[in-house]
């Protein structure tokens, strides 16, 4: 009997290949690979998402990975230093897409379109600091919804689309969630109240978008250094830790008399009533709360904007998993005519962190029904050929089947597939059955067997198949 070489690596032939570099293999910092387990339940969240946008008339497009660099250029404030910038290839200065909603708008000012109400489905980029326990990642999907167009009822569009990103988030079943809601025409009203300079409003309304991660010593020390002074950092602190159910705190806003002063903040004031009643007749303002601590702090918001969050036991609020709002000049700085737009993205990333823990043992990763399974002797009977024309009965009635490449497998063999996948139902061949021109099939959730069922008929069988009642 021959000894191991102790010099000998595992798995190795014990001597190191000349000029072979060792290879690190790992994913870049901020990406993921998916199992099939994983890929199961995104691709379940997805059909959610897509048939819900259908479902309120949407269609979809596709935009480049990358754009232009001047296209992305000013477009995401503070944000901007998050942009993946590409080497020049050829004369073209090109970055990664941060968002879907510039190269949309992008897309309407380049082809002259009027209106549209979209949905996209997509990969975006981000030079974020990745948390995996929060679902941010540097390489991530959106899932956007906007609708564009200018003749239409004001508010309206708005309803519609905050309506179809409840309907989403419930149907994910993911648990309790809540929408912010403000509006930008009121807050910058509000900067202006409180003697916030013309040309700070951006990078305040960046600081105050910070509030649900920071405290509010933390925001005010970062608007001091930005150069605001002390004094008004303290009034806007007074209009931002209001927040409640939107009709309450609209009237009580309303009432105070602090905005009638300033026309933005009049504005703001009239879209959130008219917007409230809306999706009142909508029946999903119980899942809204106004919050004037709400920002978003991209430059291209202009009206309306939200963010839904997951709440906890104790109704505290667990991180972002959707947003958005109203952005009607961003079309136009491409060049275009002035097409408002309204549209939200869902954070389909936070959705998956959340769901893997829950939908573990719930999702299949395979869609098998049909396994067509040998049931005779793994040494001398050869079922191969009919497994083959069963299994081509099966795929071509559109029942998703599969058999094992072997010409014999052995019965372990076979089940440890079987388990692995969680396939429903066996297709039990034996040379037996195939004499009659039968077949028996065993449901294995209830392990009941029906046998001497006519070839020609089992696909009708399976596809009408009713488990036993169990007593």
């Amino acid at each position: 009997m021959s000894q191991a070489n102790p010099n000998q690596k595992k798995g190795g032939k014990g001597k190191k290949k000349k000029g072979r570099k060792s290879i690190v293999l790992k994913t870049p910092k901020g990406t993921r690979d998916y199992d099939p387990l994983q890929m199961a339940i995104r691709e379940k969240v997805i059909n959610i998402i897509t048939t819900t946008y259908k479902k309120y008339g949407a269609v979809t497009i596709e935009t480049p990975l990358f754009e232009l660099k001047e296209t992305l250029t000013n477009k995401y404030g503070e944000d901007s230093k998050l942009i993946y910038d590409l080497e020049d290839q050829g004369g073209e200065l090109c970055s990664l897409r941060y968002d879907l909603t510039v190269p949309f708008a992008r897309h309407l000012a380049q082809n002259r379109i009027q209106s549209m109400k979209r949905y996209h489905i997509g990969r975006v980029y981000r030079r974020d600091q990745p948390s995996a326990t929060q679902g941010r990642w540097r390489e991530f999907y959106q899932c956007d919804f906007d609708i564009a167009g200018k003749n239409y009822e004001p508010l309206l569009p708005d309803a519609e689309a905050l309506t179809a990103m409840v309907e989403v988030l419930k149907n994910i079943n993911m648990g309790d969630f809540k929408v912010k809601i403000n509006s930008r025409k009121l807050l910058d009203g509000i900067f202006a109240l409180c003697d916030v300079p013309d040309e700070m409003f951006r990078t305040i309304c960046s600081s105050v978008d910070k509030l649900d991660k920071m405290s509010w010593g933390d925001v005010k020390k970062e608007m001091l250094t930005k150069g605001l002074e002390e004094e008004k950092a303290d009034k806007i602190w007074e209009f931002a830790q209001l927040n409640g159910k939107p009709k309450e705190l609209l009237e009580v806003i309303l009432s105070r008399g602090d905005c009638e002063a300033n026309p933005s903040a009049k504005e703001g004031l009239s879209d959130l009533k008219i917007l409230f009643d809306y999706l009142e007749i909508f029946e999903v303002l119980d899942n809204f709360s106004f919050d004037l601590s709400l920002a978003r702090g991209l430059d291209y918001y202009t009206g309306i904007i939200f963010e839904a969050v997951m709440i906890d036991n104790s109704g505290l609020s667990v991180g972002s998993i959707a947003g958005g709002g109203r952005y009607d000049g961003l079309v136009e700085q491409f060049g275009g005519e002035n097409v408002p737009c309204i549209g939200f993205s869902i954070g389909i990333e936070r959705i998956f962190a959340i769901l893997e823990a829950k939908e573990q043992e719930e999702t299949r990763p395979c869609a098998t029904e049909v396994m067509v399974f040998s049931n005779g002797n793994s040494k001398t009977d050869d079922l191969m050929r009919e497994r083959m024309r069963i299994l081509t009965m099966f795929r071509k009635a559109g029942i998703p089947a599969e058999m094992v490449y072997k010409r014999n497998p052995r019965t372990d063999f076979q089940m440890k597939y079987v388990n692995s996948c969680s396939i429903p139902f066996l297709v039990l061949l034996s040379p037996e059955d195939m004499e009659n021109g039968t077949v028996s099939v065993k449901h294995q959730a209830t392990s009941s067997e029906s046998r001497n069922i006519p070839v020609a008929d089992v696909v009708d069988f399976v596809r009408n198949f009713v488990p036993p009642t169990q007593e």
